[in-house]
């Protein structure tokens, strides 16, 4: 199946004819964490948003952020966007930054982040691209993708999780599957393993476009020192797509829905903001029952409610504003998604941690773990760091791409 394919696992139709109400399709990640997941999207790879990175720069002083393109360079017709919305308080926006840059050629690319500063020129180099007041440094060219997923294993246990279902796993009040032990130690198994063998990365060697920015914090905190940061592609007419966490609109919506739904469906989240997330708190729900039931246990992922009909409604609202936070007080960045759980999950030793997600974290397994048992480590696909290091400090942090241009 092509790198540059939308994945969806969709079982066998015995077993999507067996499962009407629960499982029409299983999510399986593919090129990255949010890749090629509508119409609109697999038209164009330069509007394809990979993955989002945010965090701080361990001075403390800047604020770093990076956005994977698909396709393996920019489109002179789109706007690549970064929001930053700043707060006091967890959940707000009191105050709104964009960096909104053009790549009209090859050699040069325009960054304006409001009126704080501009970039305009080459930003192929390593150093980057200073703007006119030196509050705005930009990269935009090809770098090796630091996400890592092994697809095949991540498959392959959603196959045994939906032939366990087809064999008639039961579902409890909120959906969510009961299955047996031997399915779940199977279900573990298969993730952390390719074929049966170590884990592969699906992704080595994959040389997306990158833009990356580094920006001055005090630009960016005048709301409060809560970041909450999403990015997105835009054409003249609309929204093409963003993206926040990973994972949260690739494989949470439309999971439970036929193709032409889903499409639909995705459609839509692309085109909205964060702000309107709320729309879409009820397929999210879904999705979160799904991933509840790997570990045998319904009702132990993250902030899951004692009464079935109201189980996943705390995290699914949680993960429709779909923001990824910094905290721009702090320096050390190890934990993603650490504001989210000192805030809204109440987890105090995390509340010294940046939050947000760096290019070196396993966040793909950090993420599923919180949805599959609350944890931070519960769930593996077998991989834990990139073939090639990139950096959290040395700009453009993300490591150079072969010069052959590999891409699987």
């Amino acid at each position: 199946m092509s790198a540059r394919t939308a994945v969806s696992y969709r079982p066998p139709r015995r077993l999507a004819l067996a499962l009407p109400l629960m499982l029409a399709a299983l999510p399986a990640p593919a090129r990255a964490s949010d890749h090629l997941d509508s119409p609109t999207v697999i038209a164009d790879p330069r509007a394809d948003i990979g993955d989002l990175y945010a965090w701080m720069q361990p001075d403390g002083r800047r604020l770093n952020l990076a956005m994977t393109v698909v396709g393996h360079g920019f489109s002179d017709r789109l706007r690549y966007v970064f929001r930053i919305d700043s707060a006091r308080r967890f959940g707000g926006a009191d105050a709104s930054v964009e960096i909104v840059c053009r790549v009209p050629a090859a050699e040069r690319v325009e960054c304006s982040a409001g009126g704080i500063d501009a970039a305009r020129g080459d930003a192929r180099g390593e150093a980057g691209l200073w703007g006119e007041r030196h509050r705005l440094r930009v990269f935009a060219g090809l770098r090796d993708d630091p996400f890592y997923n092994n697809v095949r294993g991540t498959r392959a246990a959603y196959q045994v999780a939906a032939a366990a279902l087809a064999a008639g796993a039961p579902l409890d009040a909120a959906r969510c599957a009961r299955f047996e032990p031997a399915t779940v130690r199977a279900i573990a198994e298969q993730w952390r393993h390719t074929d049966g063998g170590p884990a592969r990365n699906f992704l080595a060697g994959w040389t997306p476009a990158a833009l990356v920015v580094q920006i001055e914090r005090k630009a960016v905190d005048r709301g409060g020192p809560l970041l909450a940061v999403w990015a997105a592609v835009e054409s003249s007419e609309r929204r093409i797509d963003r993206a926040g966490r990973v994972l949260t609109g690739n494989a949470l919506l439309g999971t439970l829905d036929g193709e032409e739904a889903s499409d639909r469906l995705k459609e839509r989240y692309n085109a909205g903001a964060p702000a309107d997330g709320a729309e879409f708190a009820p397929q999210i729900e879904r999705g979160l029952a799904l991933y509840d039931a790997f570990d045998g246990r319904c009702g132990n992922a993250l902030l899951a409610a004692s009464e079935p009909a109201r189980r996943y409604r705390a995290l699914a609202r949680l993960l429709a504003d779909d923001r990824l936070w910094v905290d721009s007080r702090r320096r050390r960045c190890q934990r993603p998604f650490a504001v989210e759980l000192a805030q809204a999950a109440g987890r105090r030793e995390d509340r010294g941690d940046c939050g947000g997600r760096t290019p070196l974290q396993a966040a793909i397994n950090v993420y599923r773990s919180l949805l599959v048992d609350a944890s931070v480590d519960g769930v593996s696909d077998g991989l834990q760091r990139d073939e090639k290091t990139p950096s959290v400090d040395r700009f453009p942090f993300l490591a150079p791409a072969d010069a052959a241009g590999y891409s699987p």
